[in-house]
């Protein structure tokens, strides 16, 4: 049940997982990885106070236990459910992500700095309207009940039906160049 080159889907996972575990333990020796050091594994330095307070809430996010940190497990779960994960997972995980307080809906301020965030980690001033037009936008096309927060229904579902508000959520965890990085670690460890 192997391919043309006799490994199969669970080698191919082995290896993946053998990198990413490389990887981790090369940047985090100690095994437990700090919002510190997850800012540096990750090339986010020299945020504003916006896009920062969005990486301190993906830490916690990330962090399912917890404890402060984030160990192999915790980032594994994480990269392969953001990488592979089915969209109903993610919208579920972004949910969380979004409500900041913990709530359990995300209400226009929350939201509101998330966009600022993602625009300013990726970098995206010349947008066609504002965070705040936007942020209002989103509300006024999947706010259903009209109650100025959105519920996990309401953002699973007006992310499926809202394709520019679906863009800017994948963006907000394009993992591309972690990949890129996992990628060329292969050649140098």
């Amino acid at each position: 049940m192997g391919n043309s080159n006799g490994c199969t889907v669970d080698d191919l996972q082995a290896v993946e997982m053998h990198l990413w575990y490389k990887k981790f333990m090369t940047e985090c020796p100690s095994g437990q990885l700090t919002l510190h050091e997850f800012k540096q594994f990750f090339g986010l330095k020299g945020l504003d106070s916006e896009a920062n307070a969005y990486i301190e809430q993906m830490f916690r996010t990330f962090d399912m236990n917890k404890d402060g940190y984030i160990d192999f497990m915790e980032y594994v779960a994480a990269l392969s459910l953001v990488m592979r994960g089915k969209m109903e997972h993610k919208l579920r995980w972004y949910f969380k992500l979004y409500d900041v307080d913990g709530n359990g809906c995300i209400d226009h301020y929350e939201l509101l700095n998330i966009i600022k965030a993602i625009r300013a980690i990726n970098g995206n001033d010349n947008q066609d309207s504002t965070a705040e037009e936007f942020t209002n936008r989103v509300f006024d096309r999947i706010d259903v009940n009209g109650d100025g927060e959105l519920s996990l229904e309401e953002f699973v579902e007006g992310a499926r039906s809202d394709g520019d508000f679906m863009e800017v959520m994948m963006k907000s965890l394009d993992l591309r160049h972690i990949m890129a990085m996992i990628h060329n670690r292969r050649h140098s460890v």
